[in-house]
């Protein structure tokens, strides 16, 4: 069985916009700070046709690459700022046991 990736144009408008934002800006970053395009690839352990693919906004190249080549560029909190802590802290303290439903995280 073959991995399967999603197409360009099987990803919500929105999100096939920010990954060609992102792919924008790592390429300006990289032309601005005069990084040569095998340099930032050793940096982030990527080929050059995985880098073509990211500087054109491929949702072939996993989030992690996206955002480790912002972050060596220096811009990841202007691209990608980090999360509100109420969106992913969860309540529930630790130790505290919650009933059985609650444990159910298939919400479909």
């Amino acid at each position: 069985m073959t991995k399967k990736t999603p197409t360009f144009t099987a990803i919500p408008t929105m999100v096939a916009e920010r990954l060609a934002s992102w792919g924008m800006c790592v390429r300006k970053q990289r032309i601005d700070q005069r990084i040569r395009a095998r340099d930032l690839c050793g940096r982030l352990g990527i080929s050059h046709p995985t880098l073509q693919r990211m500087e054109r906004g491929e949702s072939t190249v996993s989030a992690g690459t996206y955002l480790a080549a912002l972050h060596v560029l220096g811009v990841l909190e202007h691209a990608a700022p980090g999360l509100r802590t109420d969106l992913w802290h969860m309540d529930n303290p630790a130790g505290r046991a919650r009933p059985e439903a609650e444990h159910d995280d298939d919400y479909f």
